[in-house]
């Protein structure tokens, strides 16, 4: 008779995927330490917009784990799920401090969008949306999203500091927490290269360790209690948000949550080779059902839009398969609610050697790119550079799917591409002239 254990190996397709529980479990590990950054720097943002701070760490750490618990448990996927950085910077300095818009009154218009994406999903209308994607940009999202990593793991670590002559340049390689910086990557790469399957989660604890031992390390706890989540739970102001008529917040926040799970999905499950040959997404509806539930979870706590987290891809490195890995990350941001100042002490020093390393990994989808054909290989660039370089996951597919239809059109091919595809480019197009005439 088959135990509790080989049940739940089955619905997780263990053998299918070819994994084991210590793989899983260990991968779990390794993305909730790459992530766990969120729990501090989301409130940090979010505070700015007058929430108070140790409210919004409970619902961080809330939102996240029913996120990445739902997303493993029902969609059966390693991907883990908090607030998205960028949206939470929009949340606060464009509609509540630029719009004068009460925070309460934004996080409804967060709620309404979870809802418009869940019913979106629930009706069929965001599964065509997705599969309209042209296949030939899957690999360059991957690789856009590596190069995007790896940006964020060079200016996490000091190697990489901006300029108001060449926008980046080179930075004090002599500073201690750069220093340290470079020590983690170069162990996290030795220990890959000997193959061994901890190396980011041995990497990075090392690097912390090392950095306690010189005196890099910061902790500065304070007073933080579980019910201190009542001051931001449930106070969503949805009335005022209607009153308002808020319908292009709502949007931003939908289109914006929409494109980067489908940008992280599609980077993650290339990386993990979770995707048949058709290049069909299994159980697509139920991530999209998850991510969208997930946001509506983050309003009625007290934080804005949660997304599918591209840190995901450190868990997949560690050879995480399974729904089991974002279980494994959600139960621990449970296990942050009660010891948040103890993640504190992760330094940037010590993750951002792993993002490096983690970029350079998925940059090994260049390689399944048509480059010789110029609709292929241009839209394929374009997706890959925009997503970096604007800082958004959201542009690079907007970039290259742009650039794809327009491109297959002047070539006289405009019977290849389906009406549908049309429709988003338009809608594309007008985002582009939206953005563009809001700076």
């Amino acid at each position: 008779m088959p135990t509790l254990l080989d049940r739940l190996e089955r619905y997780f397709e263990f053998q299918t995927l070819g994994t084991n529980w210590k793989t899983e479990i260990l991968a779990g590990a390794t993305t909730f330490i790459t992530m766990a950054y969120i729990v501090f720097v989301n409130p940090s943002i979010l505070h700015e917009a007058g929430m108070p701070v140790t409210a919004v760490v409970a619902a961080t750490c809330v939102s996240s784990a029913i996120g990445s618990l739902l997303m493993g448990a029902f969609a059966r996927y390693p991907i883990a799920l908090a607030p998205g950085m960028g949206l939470n910077a929009y949340f606060t300095y464009v509609v509540v401090k630029g719009m004068g818009v009460p925070w309460q009154t934004a996080l409804g218009a967060v709620f309404l969008s979870g809802v418009a994406f869940f019913a979106l999903t629930l009706a069929g209308v965001i599964r065509p949306v997705v599969a309209s994607i042209p296949r030939e940009l899957y690999s360059a999202v991957a690789a856009g999203i590596g190069l995007f990593i790896a940006l964020v793991g060079f200016r996490n670590s000091g190697i990489i500091v901006s300029s108001p002559t060449t926008t980046v340049t080179m930075g004090n390689l002599r500073n201690p927490n750069t220093l340290l910086a470079i020590f983690g990557l170069l162990l996290i790469a030795a220990l890959l290269a000997w193959g061994v399957r901890a190396a980011m989660l041995i990497g990075i604890l090392t690097t912390t360790a090392a950095g306690a031992l010189f005196g890099l390390v910061r902790w500065e706890p304070q007073m933080y209690r579980l019910a201190d989540i009542s001051a931001t739970a449930f106070q969503f102001d949805l009335g005022s948000t209607l009153k308002l008529g808020l319908l292009e917040i709502v949007f931003v926040f939908f289109f914006v949550d929409v494109f980067d799970n489908v940008g992280t999905l599609v980077a993650v499950g290339q990386k993990a080779g979770l995707f048949d040959r058709a290049r069909e997404i299994p159980r697509l509806n139920r991530i999209l059902l998850s991510d969208s539930a997930a946001t509506m979870t983050g309003a009625l706590a007290g934080t804005s839009t949660v997304v599918s987290y591209i840190e995901s891809a450190a868990g997949v490195v560690a050879g995480g398969r399974s729904g089991v890995t974002s279980i494994v990350t959600g139960v621990l941001f449970l296990v942050a609610l009660f010891i948040a100042p103890v993640v504190g002490v992760i330094p940037a020093a010590a993750t951002a050697p792993a993002l490096i390393i983690v970029g350079c990994l998925m940059m090994s989808h260049i390689g399944e790119i048509e480059w010789r054909d110029p609709a292929i290989g241009v839209s394929a660039f374009l997706t890959m550079t925009a997503i970096p370089l604007t800082f958004s996951i959201a542009n690079g597919l907007a970039f290259g799917f742009t650039g794809y239809t327009l491109l297959k059109v002047l070539r006289g091919q405009f019977r290849q591409v389906s009406w549908l595809v049309y429709v988003l480019t338009v809608l594309f197009l007008a985002r582009f002239y939206y953005l563009g005439h809001g700076g």
